[in-house]
């Protein structure tokens, strides 16, 4: 028998078959989600991929046993890379979820000022979270969009490199040697960004109290009322949402899928009315996972959709029927 491995992260244990003793991430060392999957504690090697799409492949393949990506920000919204990978297929299952306060840096080589600065170098989500501190604080610099926070620190710690700062998280400014000139400079305190754990798929653990449930929704044609009969399937259980985007099916123009994130487990009944009622009414629907909520707030349920109400249902109309 597989050794099992056990991860606990704020009160949650994900258990495993120990086949690849490796876990992934969007790396280079030195990203967000770097940071993100090191505090979830976890005393083994880790490996960073190129890309979103190349660190769920390598799940997808057998080549690590899960990988963590960035799929929304507070401030940015939708990671469209992840949502859309995961749109692919049914091959791949959320475990878990990890929220992580976003905190942006302005890092320089040692010597450099901050009125020295003219050139510098970020991952464009990074670049609009920060828009305002570089108007009001480095009004003479330019900045360059491109690969991730990790990388600009990387380029910056370069002796020919042709800027002079990176915007990056302080374990990337750390990692490369450069010194901080700012910190703390996102437009915005209170942004968070959302990652998640993704795995091949799994039995759904029972439901903690405090879940959610993920889903792809692809419809089977465009009419009147469309997005409104989905929602329907989950308003009419007391099936509350927190996250809908829609995206493009990439087929045609107008053309659109649903990543829709939904409060509770599969394991509850009223969940699994929500989901057969979009399976039955829907061209087709990939289910992503049911797993605990990172901030763990409870979820409130009306006492007509709780799984007792659906027994006492259930009991009625079978005493009908005889």
């Amino acid at each position: 028998m597989a050794r099992q491995h056990l991860m606990r992260h704020e009160g949650v244990s994900l258990c495993w078959d120990n086949l690849v003793p490796m876990l992934g991430y969007f790396g280079p060392q030195g990203t967000f989600t770097h940071q993100a999957l090191l505090s979830l504690n976890i005393d083994e090697e880790l490996q960073p991929f190129r890309s979103v799409g190349a660190t769920l492949d390598a799940v997808r393949e057998g080549k690590i046993r899960a990988g963590l990506v960035p799929i929304e920000n507070s401030v940015e919204g939708g990671v469209s890379a992840t949502i859309d990978n995961l749109a692919q297929d049914d091959l791949l299952q959320i475990r878990a979820e990890v929220l992580l306060p976003v905190s942006f840096g302005l890092y320089v080589r040692p010597g450099t000022s901050l009125a020295d600065i003219r050139r510098i170098i970020t991952h464009p989500h990074a670049a609009a979270q920060v828009r305002g501190w570089i108007a009001d604080h480095c009004p003479q610099a330019t900045v360059t969009e491109q690969g991730s926070t990790a990388a600009a620190a990387a380029e910056v710690a370069k002796e020919d490199s042709a800027y002079d700062g990176a915007i990056c998280a302080p374990v990337a400014g750390e990692l490369y040697g450069l010194v901080s000139v700012a910190s703390d400079i996102a437009d915005n305190a209170e942004a968070v960004t959302r990652f998640i754990l993704v795995s091949k798929p799994f039995p759904p653990a029972p439901p903690s109290g405090h879940d959610k449930t993920s889903v792809v929704v692809h419809h089977k044609a465009d009419h009147p009322g469309t997005l409104m009969e989905t929602l329907q399937q989950f308003a009419l259980r007391g099936v509350n949402l927190c996250r809908i985007e829609s995206r493009p099916e990439k087929d045609r123009m107008g053309n659109y899928y649903f990543s829709i994130d939904a409060l509770g487990s599969i394991r509850e009944r009223r969940m699994q009315e929500a989901l057969t009622g979009l399976h039955r009414t829907c061209r087709e629907v990939t289910f992503l996972g049911s797993y605990p909520r990172a901030d763990e707030v409870p979820q409130e349920i009306e006492r007509s959709t709780t799984d007792r109400a659906f027994a006492a249902a259930d009991a009625w109309l079978a005493r009908i029927l005889g």
